[in-house]
């Protein structure tokens, strides 16, 4: 099969080429598992932690993505919920271990023995990936495979980052970052919450322009002051610098929900600007997401066909996955991007 590999991790600088095409045996499932042809998969911040180095990878190299969509084509030994034909999705969590305290309370995110897919395992960055059949996702009907790539990771991931912020509805909400999670967090909180007003800070005038026509309040830069403060604040940006600055926006007895698996360390003197007074007096607390449950994204999945909810998306072909992590980096963000494995995506 046709597959991307991260084979060694490094800084990523414009026109490099952080991926390299391999030509690899197509995968066989086993007992438990099954077989998926990829149609599509989400371009998602995660690769490029992996890329760089901030999520260190157990071993090299290894097939990236973790929003992956395609169609079950073979099913190995004691599979009993899915069959060949079935239209799935598979997710960050590829598996736990299903005994300990953590998966037993239903927190399988939090599992000692949590696998990633795309960074434990072979991820959507392939013409076939196996799963374990229970972290395969049947996906809602109303969802193109496109469509539906980027809930499986920013969507579900911004789900359980509103779940976290414990917001009620008719307070006032803030997200920082407007990209993939951040324009479907919008979203799922206006309609959950439909008296709450919801403020957007974000770097680039695009981004607030499209945050204002999906329904934000307001939309300003990172540093600016809104006009009221937030009960809640989602960050979902790979930098330090938004932590104070949402810290600061927060009223008392507020929360920050840190929506992002790694942060950048090219900004971090910013957090000597921390004051406990300015910040965290008050009761002001800090809460950050770590990975997704199985319920997370099934709940979201559900969740997002009841709206409906329709991500906006670029789209990249196969051959240019390696574009689609530079343009990540390095170009403006509108919304999700998707590389379409298969032809017929």
């Amino acid at each position: 099969m046709n597959a991307w590999m991260i084979s060694r991790a490094g800084e990523l600088t414009p026109g490099g080429r952080p991926l390299e095409h391999a030509t690899l045996p197509d995968p066989e499932p086993g007992g438990g598992e099954v077989r998926i042809k990829v149609s599509c998969c989400g371009v998602c911040h995660t690769e490029l932690d992996e890329i760089e180095g901030r999520l260190p990878l157990p071993a090299l190299p290894v097939v990236p993505g973790h929003q992956v969509v395609g169609v079950v084509d073979r099913t190995g030994p004691g599979v009993k919920e899915r069959k060949a034909g079935d239209r799935v999705g598979v997710a960050w969590i590829y598996s736990a271990c299903g005994d300990c305290a953590f998966c037993r309370a239903g927190q399988e995110n939090l599992c000692p023995s949590f696998r990633g897919t795309g960074r434990d395992v072979h991820g959507g960055y392939a013409e076939f990936m196996t799963v374990p059949e229970s972290y395969a996702y049947p996906l809602p009907d109303i969802f193109s495979d496109v469509e539906a790539a980027p809930l499986l990771c920013a969507g579900a991931v911004g789900y359980r980052s509103v779940r976290l912020s414990g917001i009620r509805d008719g307070e006032t909400a803030g997200l920082t970052g407007f990209g993939a999670s951040g324009h479907l967090t919008l979203q799922v909180i206006r309609h959950l919450y439909p008296r709450s007003t919801v403020m957007v800070f974000a770097r680039k005038h695009e981004e607030r322009e499209f945050a204002l026509k999906l329904g934000a309040a307001w939309a300003g830069d990172t540093n600016d002051i809104p006009p009221e403060k937030c009960r809640v604040v989602i960050d979902t940006t790979p930098v330090w610098g938004t932590v104070v600055a949402a810290l600061a926006c927060l009223s008392p007895g507020g929360r920050l929900v840190i929506n992002a698996i790694r942060k950048e360390n090219s900004d971090r003197e910013e957090l000597t600007n921390l004051s406990f007074q300015d910040h965290l007096w008050m009761e002001r607390e800090i809460k950050s997401v770590a990975n997704v449950t199985r319920a997370d994204v099934r709940e979201f999945l559900q969740l997002a066909a009841s709206i409906p909810l329709h991500p906006e998306i670029k789209t990249y072909p196969f051959s240019r996955a390696n574009e689609a992590l530079l343009d990540l980096k390095f170009k403006h963000v509108r919304g999700a991007k998707v590389l379409r494995v298969a032809t017929s995506a």
